[in-house]
């Protein structure tokens, strides 16, 4: 299959782009992770409390399972497309409009589930929700090639790294407090007004040409085929593929179910605030770290880090489990957030210096991709339906009576996340590509 490359050469000179510029081309990203932020963070797992009160976990787990089919595939089939789009917006807008516009129906879907107590509809406009989104970044990913020149590429990425940790850090907060105060209703209005508003920002601040030429046509078949990369040829592509796919699966059994271990092993009250608050302690360490660990990754190669930050990971996982009180399990998050930046920071960088072909190099970092969206359906499901089997005795939250789980499906599960956590660490070694 012809290369879209080889007909629309990124020929952008010497153009200086500007601060507005570059806070239109991102902000896009801020509204988008305010979105994940407050959702990953704690609106998911306490709506998911009200709408199946005997059954949170498992349902939470199903929930994130399903909602992630959507990244894993939507972008293998947008990007593309959106690369041969030729109307009059150009090429990426059209995608993110539309993609934007339909998250925002799924929010709407979700907001009106949620109030009319509907499980089905609540998971139906996530799907959509995760739909629309993932249209819109498929296409939005193409933004910074496109239309910023390679020599200023990396202060925009600099902007969308800063624009993704404030969204993802305000969101978690913001949405976390609302929802101790039960005011669902206005978290879902706020949230949908950032993106919409960071989207418009978008929209009306980047401006596209017009793609005229002839594209090749776009063989699917053809282009299912070159997802394949055969580990036999490309062993260390494969071994990166893996060790990170076990670093998410570890990180995604665990994440959705901070909140329920707050409010059942820690006895927090307020559990939505505090949750939001270990989150972004988290966020901060790993920000700290990334920026530190990159650094010492171009002297030291990406391997040491790899393996230093999972067996971090592990180890304060672990030690985690067993923390009694929210000042131990701060420390033990800032600790462990320390060791994901730091996988984190290397982690892009590993992946581009084994990819089997650098001409290939946006297909094959597609792939590359789904060792993080794959995870993200198989953990939540495995760690959900492993605490469900530990259900404790039914507690009240906010007048209502919720179901709560025991420190034995924690371990049950935190131990699982180490051991995968571990594993990635472990097995990094079998990379010899890379330093």
């Amino acid at each position: 299959m012809d290369s879209i490359e080889s007909v629309y050469p990124r020929e952008l000179g010497e153009r200086k782009i500007g601060f507005w510029e570059h806070l239109a081309l991102s902000a896009f990203w801020f509204g988008t992770n305010f979105i994940w932020g407050a959702f990953l963070g704690p609106v998911l797992s306490s709506q998911m409390a009200k709408l199946a009160p005997n059954s949170s976990a498992a349902s939470l787990g199903i929930l994130y399972a399903f909602g992630a089919l959507p990244a894993l595939l939507v972008p293998l089939i947008f990007g593309p497309l959106s690369d041969r789009c030729r109307h009059a917006l150009g090429r990426r807008r059209p995608y993110i409009i539309g993609g934007g516009l339909m998250a925002l129906a799924g929010l709407a879907s979700m907001a009106v589930a949620f109030q009319s107590q509907q499980l089905t509809l609540y998971f139906l406009g996530y799907f959509i929700l995760q739909i629309g989104a993932n249209i819109a970044i498929a296409a939005y990913s193409g933004i910074i090639p496109d239309l910023v020149p390679k020599d200023q590429r990396g202060k925009a990425s600099g902007y969308m790294a800063l624009m993704s940790q404030l969204a993802t850090l305000f969101g978690a907060l913001i949405s976390g407090i609302l929802i101790d105060k039960g005011a669902h209703m206005l978290v879902f209005g706020l949230i949908s007004g950032i993106f919409f508003l960071f989207l418009l920002i978008t929209i009306y601040g980047v401006r596209e040409q017009r793609f005229e030429d002839e594209v090749p046509p776009f063989e699917f078949a053809t282009y299912l085929k070159s997802l394949w990369i055969d580990p036999k040829k490309f062993p260390d592509f494969a071994w990166v593929w893996l060790t990170r796919a076990l670093m998410m699966l570890g990180f995604y059994a665990i994440q959705p179910y901070l909140l329920y271990f707050l409010r059942d092993v820690i006895k927090v009250e307020n559990p939505a605030t505090k949750s939001a608050i270990v989150f972004a302690l988290i966020l901060l360490a790993a920000t700290i770290s990334g920026f530190v660990g990159g650094m010492i990754s171009d002297k030291t190669g990406r391997k040491p880090i790899v393996k230093i930050a999972s067996m971090t990971i592990a180890v304060m996982c672990v030690i985690l489990v067993f923390c009694r009180n929210l000042e131990q399990a701060l420390i033990g998050g800032a600790i462990f957030g320390l060791g994901y930046g730091a996988y984190i920071s290397v982690d892009w960088a590993l992946g581009t210096d084994v990819l089997p072909n650098k001409e290939d190099a946006g297909k094959d970092m597609a792939v590359w991709h789904v060792s993080m969206t794959l995870p993200q359906q198989i953990a939540p499901l495995i760690a959900g339906q492993a605490l469900a089997q530990f259900a404790g005795q039914p507690i009240i939250e906010h007048g209502e009576k919720v179901q709560s789980y025991t420190h034995s499906g924690y371990i049950v599960i935190f131990f699982f996340a180490a051991i995968c956590f571990a594993a990635s660490g472990l097995l990094i070694d079998k990379v010899k590509g890379a330093k």
